[in-house]
């Protein structure tokens, strides 16, 4: 017996040995708790491997939303909407031309004064007339003037709020009519017009496609926006408006936000036939209503009464400046009439009309 409990004792201890260096199986027991270890092992092991996947997707996520933001942000350069097309021709002749303009964002505004853009309303067709009454003379029906070029009254249609305006040049009357830049001088200024050269930026100013006879407080209230900010309230005439856009800002190389571009599309993609009106560069024939004698602007003015006294020439301050003129006799006797605002002897109290140029 003693022999025998010694022999199980024995069995007992050399089973339990080789179960634990695993060269045999244990009990049912042991198995279970073993395999309950081994499971709880990988069940962390796999929470922990999801919890820190899901930590990388959630900062890859955000580093996406993030880059996203800087892209799109206030308009600027970020991916902007495909470009639709259009079965009229113009239409997408303009949709063809939005799809060369760079997309970039806003530069800054730092150094943008209305000088940088050269003479307001600068003959520069020289046809004698100066730009602003060229357009109201394009731009208006029934157009009454004195002389050559300065234009009295007439009608506008108006293209921004579609009501008819009757025009009336005076003191508090002649702001009701207002020459608009299709492209804002301060918009371009901001979208590549800095690196233009001087005598282009004031050819942009000046030039008849992006000069436009509209309501005075529409164009008041547009001021320098362009098409993602502000459209005209005549939805008939927005495909033209930002058609005209896109014409201006491709002859002089500057560029759309994305904000922009994608609003000239939704527009422009909604154009049918006929839609887009003709833009007429060239002025109204220069011609006289009156019987006047001298029609053309180029020939003398009409005859003085006699010559003007000493007074009246033009003084020099010492060390040399700009003329001044004691007033519009003797501008014209010097042969300096008219003079125009920022022309050396304009002075604003000679201007009557406020309409920029003096002694007409």
């Amino acid at each position: 017996m003693i022999f025998s409990r010694q022999a199980n004792t024995l069995a007992a201890v050399l089973a339990a040995a080789l179960c634990a260096v695993g060269l045999t199986a244990c009990s049912s027991d042991d198995s279970g708790e073993a395999a309950a270890s081994s499971t709880t092992t990988v069940t962390t092991r796999d929470a922990a491997t999801e919890a820190a996947s899901d930590t990388t997707s959630a900062e890859a996520s955000a580093s996406a939303d993030e880059d996203a933001d800087a892209d799109s942000g206030d308009g600027g350069a970020g991916a902007s909407e495909p470009l639709p097309t259009s079965a009229d021709a113009e239409v997408q002749d303009a949709l063809t031309t939005l799809a060369t303009l760079d997309v970039k964002g806003r530069a800054s505004k730092t150094g943008y004064t209305r000088d940088q853009f050269g003479q307001r309303w600068k003959d520069i067709d020289r046809n004698g007339c100066d730009q602003r009454n060229d357009v109201l003379a394009r731009d208006m029906t029934g157009v009454q003037r004195q002389g050559p070029c300065k234009v009295m009254s007439g009608t506008l249609d108006d293209p921004f709020t579609g009501q008819a305006i009757n025009f009336v040049r005076g003191q508090g009357t002649s702001e009701a009519v207002q020459i608009d830049h299709v492209v804002a001088l301060s918009d371009a200024w901001q979208k590549g017009a800095q690196q233009l050269s001087a005598e282009t930026r004031e050819q942009f100013a000046n030039d008849h496609l992006n000069l436009l006879a509209v309501d005075g407080p529409a164009n008041m209230q547009k001021s320098d926006g362009d098409a993602a900010t502000w459209l005209p309230s005549n939805k008939g005439f927005r495909c033209t408006y930002v058609a005209r856009q896109v014409e201006v800002k491709a002859k002089y190389e500057l560029w759309v936000t994305s904000a922009e571009r994608d609003a000239i599309a939704r527009i422009l993609g909604g154009c049918g036939a006929g839609e887009l009106a003709p833009v007429n560069e060239a002025p109204a024939p220069v011609a006289d209503p009156s019987p006047a004698p001298d029609p053309a602007p180029a020939q003398a003015p009409a005859p003085q009464p006699a010559a003007p006294a000493p007074a009246q020439e033009p003084v020099y301050p010492a060390g040399g400046g700009e003329p001044y003129y004691a007033n519009c006799t003797a501008a014209r006797a010097a042969g300096a009439a008219p003079l125009y605002a920022g022309s050396p002897g304009y002075r604003s109290a000679m201007d009557r009309d406020g309409d920029g140029v003096a002694c007409e």
